[in-house]
């Protein structure tokens, strides 16, 4: 699209309205690109969301596309609906941000991805945006370590496994597409498939092992079909082995570390919550040197101000999108790249079914 180039400055229509608690005020934090337009589910409450917001409100994903004043669509729904919506948006020839996880099952991220015919596309895998994470690749790819020999990741989710509310119980379903694979793990896999390469196999074990969770207090448990313990190993690019552990509903609540050990040194990389959101501390060791924390460079922070706040790495990836869109680049993530993390997903859940490994550099 030509008209953000022409007036440098990208307008932005919503689809869900739910996305008032993380996407607007990252886009209020970011230069260059604004909230024009917001889609809801009906004309009721379209018209409720144009006088709360200050913008105008439709009832379609079709009736946003058109507005003049949309450079980008932001899909901010739940999973399974994001088919439905995707790809009007996409017909109408507008470019679209979809939320992670992308879709359903592999197939349905393959359709989409294809309808996309040239039409720029966005996903929200924010983690690739952090300043944080981007350094951390480039101090693994400039030598700190050395040659990568393991990677070791350590992850734990709160949910799946404690009480989920109403609104969130469609997670427990593995069908629906938003389980902690696919959301918990999926986004922590991407940023370190981002620090030390995509896997090129893997050996997967997957267990269920609350099957039945408490419906908040109500005192009813329901089921959950969606995995909650994760055991992934793998070969990385240059041979290293990379093995990952994802546990559900802990105790302890969520938490992320990376290992990484190469011939020259160690990285130590830890997350009090989930990494794409939770400030990342970096520790590190050269040689027999005991690790230490190591300082993010100037530089890599577009946001300082908001560093520490959970919209810190989404006013980063709302940054890159603008300057794809405004500049003809390409360094936000888009919907091949989400193609590729689904087939990683797909891959786990066909291994861990049959016990066998599975290679992903033939699919």
């Amino acid at each position: 699209m030509e008209e953000p180039r022409a007036r440098r400055t990208v307008g932005v229509g919503i689809v869900g309205l739910s996305a008032a608690g993380a996407h607007l005020p990252a886009l209020s934090a970011v230069d260059g690109i604004e909230l024009t337009a917001l889609a809801a589910s009906s004309p009721a409450s379209a018209r409720a969301a144009g006088a709360a917001y200050g913008v105008p409100a439709y009832a379609s994903v079709e009736q946003l596309a058109q507005n003049e004043n949309v450079d980008l669509v932001v899909i901010a729904v739940k999973v399974p609906r994001h088919r439905e919506l995707v790809l009007p948006a996409l017909k109408a020839g507008v470019p679209v941000l979809s939320e992670w996880p992308f879709a359903v099952d592999l197939p349905e991220a393959e359709e989409m991805a294809h309808a996309a015919r040239g039409t720029r596309t966005f996903i929200g895998l924010q983690g690739r945006s952090s300043p944080t994470v981007r350094w951390l690749a480039e101090l693994v790819s400039g030598g700190y370590v050395g040659q990568v020999l393991s990677a070791t990741v350590v992850a734990s989710s709160s949910e799946w496994g404690t009480a989920v509310s109403e609104r969130m119980r469609y997670t427990l379903d593995r069908t629906l597409g938003a389980t902690m694979l696919t959301i918990a793990f999926g986004h922590a896999i991407d940023l370190v498939s981002m620090t030390v390469g995509e896997l090129q196999d893997v050996v997967a074990t997957t267990a269920t092992r609350r099957p039945r969770v408490p419906l908040g207090r109500t005192g009813q448990t329901v089921p959950m079909t969606a995995e909650d313990q994760i055991a992934v190993s793998g070969t990385l690019p240059n041979g290293a082995i990379l093995s990952v552990h994802h546990r559900g509903g802990t105790a302890s609540g969520p938490g992320f570390s990376l290992l990484i050990d190469g011939t020259e040194g160690t990285l130590e990389v830890t997350a009090a919550g989930h990494p794409h959101i939770n400030p990342i501390t970096v520790r590190g060791a050269r040689g027999r040197a005991r690790p230490a924390e190591l300082t993010l460079p100037d530089g890599y922070d577009g946001h300082p101000r908001l560093a520490g706040t959970p919209i810190h790495t989404l006013a980063h990836a709302y940054t890159a999108i603008r300057d794809d869109l405004v500049h003809g680049t390409a360094t936000a993530p888009d919907f091949a790249h989400a193609v590729t993390r689904h087939r990683l997903l797909d891959a786990i859940a066909r291994s861990a079914a049959d016990g066998h490994r599975v290679p992903l550099a033939q699919l």
